[in-house]
């Protein structure tokens, strides 16, 4: 497992209006990139292209926008299988329904199969690395599933091992470390591990401190949803009373939390991801994106729950954006003021949240997330000529925000691999794997009642 079974090819992608999104991001007209043994080797107007080299395959991007793959800091995988299975459900709604009915029925067959699906799902709209928060590990034998999964789809992904939420027997700090020997040898591979406990918002602080001290052994990053209660209504705080507050932990919604606790992530170097389509359906609290760039908070986004919200970034982004136009201390977690001062978002930041600072946020920002030279080549190419972009040139980035959609997508790369090519995901299986989601469904009863 984890075994690239296909030669990377040389690739230069001419003529393109490329966007970067480092330092900030930048449009670039009529700029070619070079990608060289599945990393970025070079950006820039009319690079030399030596006709003898017939290694080398010129795709034709003067039609395209070309930009970074989309980084969708945090998102449930396994639950592809459920798509819509809960859309007008209630927070409380979709715990009932999901993690405490559908989510014990699953078999390591279903958790591959809804990891497949939700998998080839956001390469086939751009997005290209993924945080797979995987809260339904009832079994080695479902991690397994899960793992292969991601591997077998040709994502980059962050796996986070997560207990189940309503079975305590599954909390198995062994079963951890099975997975850490035996899926994850290597750190710098396309799929990495994390841990994502259910943290100190939702468990005590004794169980916090075993999970925090396993990571640390296992040399793991966190990822945990935060919120104010219902067992630490100060959760950062208690973290950091503990001795557990650390860099590189991804902290995820926090719509409830004060300032106060904004600024100790912070400060310790922590990233938050949020996922605006869902935290609005379910009413989580105010919007989060204004408050944590004011607070100076590396900040990705994230589909969350396909069961309740779309799977794509476009739609992501339009919600962060929009919403970030809601003075966020009128209802939520603000200190009061009411000033909203700095709380608006610009396309340009949401962009940048959807790929370099996600991509930071993840631990991955030397990798991927813009299109520095060195950086792996995951790419994605939106038709520029469609109707609802033309003409594109008036705002590339805004357009990309604003106005684009999945069915823009023409190409994309992961490791200079096409993965999506002419509109076309290149997965040879997917007849299928949709007619195993089908059969999941079925199988689960996870048809409205």
């Amino acid at each position: 497992m984890g075994n690239e079974r296909h030669h990377t090819p040389r690739l230069l992608l001419r003529g393109g209006l490329v966007i970067d999104t480092a330092p900030h991001p930048v449009v670039h007209p009529h700029t070619d990139v070079l990608v060289e043994a599945g990393r970025i080797a070079a950006v820039g107007r009319d690079l030399p292209l030596d006709d003898s080299d017939t290694g080398l395959e010129v795709i034709d991007a003067r039609t395209m926008v070309v930009l970074p793959g989309f980084v969708d800091a945090h998102r449930h995988l396994w639950q592809g299988v459920l798509r819509s299975a809960a859309v007008d459900a209630s927070l409380d709604g979709y715990f009932s329904r999901v993690l405490g009915d559908l989510a014990g029925r699953f078999t390591p067959a279903d958790v591959h199969t809804g990891n497949l699906l939700g998998a080839l799902d956001c390469l086939d709209s751009g997005i290209t690395t993924v945080q797979d928060f995987s809260h339904v590990q009832y079994s080695p034998e479902h991690t397994a599933a899960a793992v292969e999964a991601l591997w077998e789809a040709g994502i980059r992904a962050v796996f986070g091992y997560g207990y189940p939420v309503f079975d305590e027997s599954a909390r198995q700090a062994d079963w951890v470390r099975k997975a850490r020997t035996a899926h994850f040898p290597s750190r710098d591979a396309r799929v990495t591990m994390a841990l994502a406990p259910v943290g100190p918002s939702f468990t005590p602080p004794e169980a916090v401190r075993e999970d925090w001290l396993l990571a640390r052994e296992l040399g793991l990053p966190v990822a945990v949803h935060v919120s104010a209660g219902p067992v630490a209504m100060r959760p950062i705080t208690a973290l950091r009373e503990q001795g557990l507050l650390t860099a590189g932990t991804l902290y995820v919604h926090g719509n409830s939390l004060p300032d106060s606790e904004l600024r100790l992530i912070a400060e310790s170097g922590g990233a938050v991801a949020i996922t605006p389509a869902i935290e609005a359906s379910m009413r989580f609290g105010a919007p989060m994106a204004g408050r944590l760039r004011r607070a100076g908070i590396t900040t990705g986004l994230g589909a969350d729950a396909v069961t309740s919200a779309p799977g794509d970034m476009f739609s992501q982004m339009r919600a962060a954006l929009m919403s970030s136009h809601f003075d966020g201390d009128r209802d939520g977690g603000g200190d009061g003021d009411g000033d909203g001062d700095g709380l608006a978002l610009k396309a340009a930041d949401v962009l940048r949240m959807a790929t370099a600072e996600g991509a930071a946020a993840l631990g991955l920002g030397e990798e991927v997330g813009s299109l520095g030279v060195g950086k792996r080549a995951d790419l994605v190419l939106l038709r520029a000529d469609a109707l609802n972009l033309a003409p594109v040139a008036h705002d590339p980035i805004g357009a990309v925000v604003t106005a684009a959609h999945p069915g823009n997508v023409d190409t994309v790369l992961v490791d200079g691999r096409a993965v999506k090519r002419g509109g076309r995901l290149l997965y040879e299986n997917l007849g299928g794997v949709l007619a195993e989601a089908h059969r999941a469904t079925e199988r689960l009863g996870a048809s409205s009642p």
